[in-house]
């Protein structure tokens, strides 16, 4: 080997043993770290994150703003997605699409953090009265909510968030990866971009949704250099699970007009929903959470409701003090979905961070604007509903790659030289020329 490709063989490595210094771990509810292959480092081991970051005053205006814009976006990416294959089962989770990007939108800077920043909180930048949500203070309020959501023994929900690099590839911003562990707990690791990265991810991603999504990646491109990965599982009980008695067959109609067999489970509830255009219920979970589910009225077609659902008039229901019960039925079911959310992110406004020529993401690494661009988000989730409970789970991967524009490119596709030579020398052992193929 020569002595400079040796020097940078060596630096590399103390570049990654720096970091362990100045980065911080990721939340309390990662899992899987013990099973990676040999060829990926954690690098967050034995560290902690800033116990400061999320120990912040908060404002009762900024977090309804907050809240807001989270069910601003919630909608419209559940609207988009379900107009997008209407005929199919849809399912989103916002909040692991919000956390993936929010911890993207840490690295992004110029009009791609505009974008982003418009898309994450649409509702106070359409708003002349209320002040947008800046960066910071959505770190701030989507962290401590992620931190602060219900979870116990009989309704569990927890989220994971990682951050992998490939090793040797570019100096990625120690502040950058700081910010995305002191707010989201995110876990950073190293490894080779190859197939045992591949099997680490997924592996990453099964053990965190407890087994509901198996896999999020397919293949690692070439291009690759990094992936910001939100996991989340979901896993409670009825607070009044089904008897034998509660449960009884019937047909269910399809969006086709198909009829099939089904297992309906039946109860009384004491929240009757209806909205104009649809009636509903809310079943309660043991703890933290319920189940909503609306129903068009006859001559409204799913499609058409979909596109008219306005949440706050649901949520202005389940909040008032008096409710008329309901007698609900709900098929026992199954589901399972993914997307690819570029074409949605960018309908949205986020047009930049998926331009090989004009994304700006210089605040991951020590980059020139349009040398990291966005190539794809790809959001899974998964359902399970029976008569005790519900069990769900949802993944998102952002996939950051280096613009290959941007480097020196030699493509051998005409006559070449070529040798083998001494990397110690650098004497050619073989030289030559190649004038055809075959």
């Amino acid at each position: 080997m020569k002595p400079s490709i040796f020097r940078k063989a060596v630096c590399a490595a103390l570049s990654a043993a720096l970091l362990l210094g100045v980065c911080a771990c990721g939340g309390e509810n990662a899992a899987g770290k013990d099973g990676l292959s040999e060829s990926t480092t954690d690098l967050m081991a034995n560290v902690s994150p800033s116990p400061d970051a999320l120990s912040f005053r908060k404002d009762a205006d900024r977090q309804q703003a907050f809240e807001r814009d989270y069910n601003e976006f919630a909608l419209t990416l559940f609207k988009q997605c379900a107009a997008k294959e209407s005929r199919k089962n849809t399912l989103v989770s916002p909040l692991s699409v919000m956390t993936a990007l929010a911890m993207t939108q840490n690295g992004a800077a110029g009009d791609t953090l505009e974008q982003m920043n418009r898309t994450l909180s649409p509702l106070t930048w359409s708003l002349d009265s209320v002040l947008p949500l800046r960066r910071d203070e959505l770190n701030q309020y989507l962290g401590v909510y992620l931190r602060g959501l219900p979870s116990d023994e009989k309704a569990r929900l927890t989220s994971a968030n990682s951050i992998w690099l490939r090793e040797n590839s570019l100096d990625f911003r120690k502040e950058f990866l700081q910010t995305n562990a002191d707010y989201f707990g995110a876990d950073v690791f190293s490894s080779r971009f190859d197939q045992k990265t591949l099997a680490d991810i997924n592996q990453w991603v099964s053990d965190n949704t407890d087994g509901m999504i198996p896999s999020i990646l397919d293949e690692i491109p070439g291009a690759a250099v990094m992936y910001l990965i939100n996991a989340l599982s979901f896993d409670a009980e009825w607070e009044n699970i089904y008897r034998e008695d509660q449960l009884y067959e019937r047909e269910f109609t399809d969006i086709d007009g198909k009829t099939e067999p089904v297992v309906m489970m039946s109860s009384e509830e004491p929240v009757f929903l209806k909205d104009g255009k649809a009636k509903g219920f809310v079943k309660p979970y043991a703890s933290g959470y319920s189940f909503v589910a609306m129903l068009p009225d006859e001559g409204v077609s799913l499609a058409k409701y979909v596109k008219s659902m306005r949440y706050d008039r649901i949520a202005t229901q389940i909040r008032s003090e008096t409710h008329e019960p309901v007698h609900a039925s709900i098929p026992r079911f199954s589901a399972e979905y993914s997307v690819t959310l570029n074409g949605i992110l960018s309908e949205a406004g986020m047009t930049d961070a998926f331009d090989p020529e004009k994304a700006d993401f210089s605040g991951m690494a020590d980059v020139k604007p349009g040398m990291l661009y966005i190539s794809r988000v790809l959001h899974k989730t998964a359902i399970e509903v029976d008569e005790r409970g519900t069990k769900a789970g949802a993944a998102t991967a952002v996939e950051m790659m280096k613009n290959a524009m941007m480097m020196n490119s030699v493509v051998l596709n005409r006559p070449f030289v070529y040798m083998i030579i001494d990397n110690e020398s650098c004497l050619p052992v073989f030289i030559g020329q190649v004038t055809h193929i075959g």
